[in-house]
């Protein structure tokens, strides 16, 4: 990355990111501000030095299961709650680098949920619509990175925290080769599986972040060795590369729109020259379902379950209810189980690979669906088990990934996975900067228009100009009391009118920092156009049109203007 601004302009703008968004669900404990600028000073100090620091001028968010020194670590747990003496290796590694950590971020209690919702410590609410999930584990730090707060935020993965969340908010999530991040200072959710993950807007900080926290550290008896590492980043695509992606029966089941995403995703890899094919893959979602239905809970329970066994009167209150029962669930397994069950995913490990041989990584969806908050509520174990189906697998197996946006649907982001064997971290990397090099197209209708004060925003991302549109003729156009002035534009059911816009387009990552900047009341969501199609763009929240002026019979924020200034 190369800073746009000074650590201390960053800090300062991060804080009062903090307090425009107002989520408060996002953070378990933050830093003092001034603190926080002390520290960015003397980076700023140093860089000025001539000191070379390759992410100076960023800020970072951490998840409250990795130990921060200056910070108590929880787990999400306040009764398991500690103060370390020291930083986690990868920690210590991101400050090493010069990022300023912020605060320890919200989580899935003992990093166990694809949710976001099981924590004493809230529920912590989508980036782009606060009525759906974050996704989790690693909530908070995915949802700090989405809205703007932080630049990279550190999350775990065991069955797809790193991950899942990425895809629900619109960002990147790194899972690199388990074990090539040492996991030392890490609350173990399941010891062997568990990984340090990158979250990002930008794919290329987010990998580069994730390489920079990588190599051996001498402590984690579980970490790969220099030569491993050295495969991971010297194993480049070949240069027609062959990517498998999953038969129609194993797509059965995403939510609406989501299979003809894929499939449209799929397509643009294949326009860069990758050569697609179908591949049967039933034994890594077989595989998949043993990370929770079989004995290899059991590791859940030698992690934390002795703490929740003598303290269940906390469960309930301190204690989720559906971490409890998964991790309690683990204690009466017995060796014998373990062992027939590493048999069978050592069988079900050689089938995937022959199904996969001859390919360079596999495409999936990066989950099924995106619910509600009220859909997990209602249904807390089995509304989570949906969320893991792509990604359960992978730390089972020994393979890296990558989730990535790929566009939206129906106003949210759907996200597509990369994954491949073990050391092959370099070329999931390649395979994402070209899936992420098409562009999405986003309308616009007020202060975003050509030659109005905001356009710049859309430059700065890396859009450019498609065509004049007009919607179709059931919204309304509302002068929002803003500032700068801007419009409110919403769907109606009666009384509406055809409102002129422009459709712009921006690159993928360009388009999740755009959408990470957008102040409330505005909200992204799906348009009609009067030619019958439809497209992402700006829409607001209808609390703030009341008593707002409504514009919708000059056709456009521009044909407004002119009419006020020719009064």
């Amino acid at each position: 990355m190369t800073p746009t601004s000074t650590a201390v302009d960053r800090v300062a703008a991060a804080y009062q990111r903090i307090r425009a968004v107002d989520r408060p669900e996002i953070w378990i404990s933050l830093r003092d501000e001034q603190d926080a600028l002390d520290e960015a000073a003397s980076i700023d100090a140093r860089v000025a030095a001539g000191e070379v620091l390759p992410l100076a001028g960023t800020v970072a968010g951490v998840k409250d299961n990795i130990d921060a020194a200056g910070f108590d670590t929880t787990a999400a747990a306040p009764s398991y709650r500690y103060r370390p003496d020291a930083d986690s290796t990868a920690v210590s590694r991101l400050r090493e680098a010069g990022s300023v950590i912020i605060g320890k971020t919200n989580l899935d209690q003992f990093a166990t949920g694809l949710v976001g919702t099981r924590s004493p410590f809230g529920a912590v609410r989508n980036a782009w619509r606060p009525d759906r999930i974050s996704g989790g584990s690693s909530s908070g730090s995915a949802v700090a990175v989405a809205l703007g707060i932080v630049d990279v935020a550190l999350g775990t993965d065991t069955a797809g925290s790193g991950r899942v969340p990425a895809a629900l908010n619109g960002i990147v999530g790194v899972k690199l080769t388990r074990g090539r991040i040492p996991t030392t200072g890490v609350v173990p959710a399941c010891r062997t599986l568990d990984c340090v993950t990158v979250f990002a807007r930008e794919v290329g900080l987010a990998y580069n972040t994730a390489e920079l926290l990588a190599g051996p550290d001498g402590i984690d008896p579980l970490e790969r060795t220099l030569a491993e590492a050295a495969r991971a980043t010297a194993t480049a695509l070949p240069p027609r590369p062959r990517v498998g992606i999953p038969t129609a029966e194993h797509l059965d089941g995403l939510a609406p729109g989501w299979a003809d995403a894929f499939h449209a995703a799929a397509g643009r890899l294949a326009a860069t020259g990758v050569e697609i094919v179908e591949v049967d893959i039933a034994p890594l979602l077989q595989a998949a379902r043993m990370l929770y239905e079989s004995s290899f809970v059991a590791e859940r329970y030698a992690a934390v379950g002795e703490h929740i066994d003598a303290h269940r009167e906390l469960i309930g209150t301190d204690l989720d209810p559906s971490v409890s029962t998964i991790v309690l669930g683990g204690a009466d397994r017995t060796a014998v189980e373990l062992y027939r069950d590493r048999e069978q995913l050592d069988r079900l490990g050689a089938v995937a690979r022959a199904a996969l041989a001859g390919c360079d990584a596999l495409l999936t969806p990066t989950t099924t669906w995106h619910p509600t908050l009220a859909e997990i509520a209602a249904d807390p174990i089995g509304g989570n088990s949906r969320m893991g189906r792509y990604t359960n697998y992978a730390n089972l197996l020994d393979m890296a990934s990558t989730a990535v946006p790929a566009g939206v649907v129906d106003g949210l982001p759907f996200g597509v996975m990369i994954t491949a064997p073990a050391f092959h971290d370099l070329a999931v990397h390649q395979l994402a900067q070209r899936l992420l090099s098409p562009s999405i197209e986003i309308l616009v209708v007020g202060a975003h228009l050509t030659d109005q004060p905001l356009n710049h925003q859309l430059i700065a991302a890396g859009g450019s100009f498609v065509r004049s549109v007009t919607t179709s003729a059931d919204y309304a156009l509302f002068a929002l009391d803003t500032v700068p002035p801007k419009p409110g534009l919403l769907r109606v059911a009666g009384g509406g009118a055809s409102v002129a816009g422009e459709i712009w387009s921006l690159p993928a990552s360009g388009f999740g920092t755009f959408v990470a900047a957008l102040p409330a009341p505005m909200t992204i969501g799906q348009v009609r156009l009067a030619d019958g199609g439809s497209v992402s763009g700006f829409l607001c929240e209808p609390v703030a049109t009341e008593g707002a002026e409504n514009i919708s019979a000059h056709g456009g924020w521009v044909a407004w203007q002119r009419s006020r200034a020719g009064e």
